[in-house]
């Protein structure tokens, strides 16, 4: 992985955890098929085309607060 990506990716997240969240879900998304690169650069492998989306702000994504995120685990738990 570029090194210079990896840190412009944290500073634009803010928390290293949540970029290995975000580029690890990339990645298999990539790597599965089930979506295509939304950059043109063949040469690259998954990890620095999924950062480099993110850098270049291709994807969005956003953090959800506490209050969210229980909320989001209560609904999951109804589905099952």
């Amino acid at each position: 992985m570029n090194t210079e990506l990896c840190n412009e990716a944290v500073t634009l997240v803010g928390n290293p955890n949540i970029l290995v969240n975000l580029v690890s879900a990339r990645v298999r998304q990539l790597n599965s098929g089930s979506s295509r690169p939304l950059i043109d650069n063949p040469l690259l492998g998954s990890a620095d085309m999924a950062l480099t989306e993110l850098v270049e702000k291709k994807m969005e994504f956003s953090i959800l607060d506490k209050e969210m995120a229980a909320e989001v685990k209560k609904a999951k738990k109804r589905r099952k």
